[in-house]
């Protein structure tokens, strides 16, 4: 933690006193990130066309997506990279919400790199069968929140968007539910990674914006006027926040159509995990749906294809998920990917909004 020893410096040079400050740190982290990523990038992607680390293209997708056969995989190990790099640098590691983060991060991000790696060594889509993933995911999960449960650092409330004071109390099944919070997200994003930058976007989107709760929750004085749960430690969550969505940025670069890299499984169940961790631990578990409105679509069209074609023999969608429906309607992948970047977005500010709602 390079920032401390920065800091200890400023007994003797007050200008280093800055690094006290979340804000300057996120920052630093921001732009620390996004370079890291932007100048390997090149060199990542390199190294895994010479591994051979290449997609295998599921025969169930539009036509079009044939093309992007054997381009390099496994991108969101970059990604990963960038944010390592930036805890060395300007995140405090005493705080044990980093912890929690991190570990649900990481965790996530084996679980999906176990699943490419089955993939790449079959030759085809066969990766990690879906039951065992969903109960590796839960399994982690719900020991990082009964653990944070356990020693106090988060509480078992649960806070309910646009009200001061409404909360209900889930004793342990907070763990539950927390943990479906987490696994959810991180399916969803998954799932939502089927084109060119499509999902990206929206996770540079959402991280910048629940780094922002984070601070604001972190915040005694800020939190009591906005009338939301005081959670002590989170303000450290968001430097982690803004390393994320500056490597995000970095990596869309060479993820932005055409493809010159995916992101592959560690990386959609890594971001995914982080993001629906950091709801968790700012207590927004019920801000998700709104804030992360594009994931959340993109898993209900696959939700509800599956169950309408189990119970009546007949499709919703010409496919699912909804964004390659739109393929087959004839919308180009470039505009369908645009367009869900603007609706990621507007569903950030939407969100933001609720802060003045309470």
């Amino acid at each position: 933690m390079i920032y401390q020893w920065l800091y200890e410096l400023s007994d003797t040079f007050s200008v280093f006193n800055v690094f006290r400050y979340i804000t300057f740190r996120s920052m630093l982290s921001f732009f620390t990130a996004f370079f890291i990523c932007w100048v390997l990038g090149p060199y990542f992607i390199r190294k895994m066309e010479r591994g051979l680390f290449s997609e295998k293209i599921n025969e169930d997708v539009p036509k079009s997506h044939l093309k992007k056969k054997g381009t390099p995989t496994m991108g969101g190990g970059l990604i990963l990279l960038c944010l390592f790099i930036v805890l060395l640098f300007w995140i405090d590691l005493r705080e044990p919400l980093v912890w929690g983060v991190l570990g649900i991060t990481f965790g996530f991000a084996l679980i999906g790199f176990w699943d490419d790696w089955l993939k790449i060594r079959r030759h085809n889509m066969r990766g990690l069968p879906g039951k065992t993933r969903l109960m590796l995911e839960f399994l982690l999960s719900g020991v990082v929140l009964f653990l944070l449960c356990y020693f106090e650092q988060i509480n078992t409330q649960l806070h309910l968007p646009f009200f001061k004071d409404l909360s209900f109390n889930l004793s342990w099944g907070y763990v539950l539910f927390g943990s479906f919070v987490i696994v959810g997200m991180a399916n969803a994003v998954n799932l939502t990674d089927g084109l060119d930058g499509l999902a990206i976007f929206p996770i540079m989107v959402v991280s910048a914006t629940l780094g922002v709760f984070s601070y604001l929750a972190g915040h005694f004085d800020l939190s009591s006027y906005l009338g939301i749960p005081f959670i002590s430690g989170a303000g450290e969550l968001m430097p982690l926040a803004m390393a994320v969505s500056a490597a995000s940025l970095g990596f869309l670069w060479y993820n932005t159509y055409p493809a010159q890299i995916f992101m592959g499984d560690v990386g959609s169940l890594s971001m995914g995990g982080f993001l629906g961790t950091l709801a968790v631990l700012t207590k927004n578990e019920l801000l998700v749906p709104i804030l992360g409105g594009v994931f959340v679509i993109e898993a209900l069209s696959v939700i509800s294809q599956v169950f309408s074609f189990q119970l009546t023999g007949k499709r919703i969608f010409s496919m699912a998920p909804l964004h390659h429906h739109f393929e087959l309607k004839g919308v180009s992948e470039s505009k369908i990917i645009v367009r869900f970047w603007i609706v990621s977005l507007l569903l950030a500010v939407l969100s933001l909004a609720t802060l003045k709602l309470r």
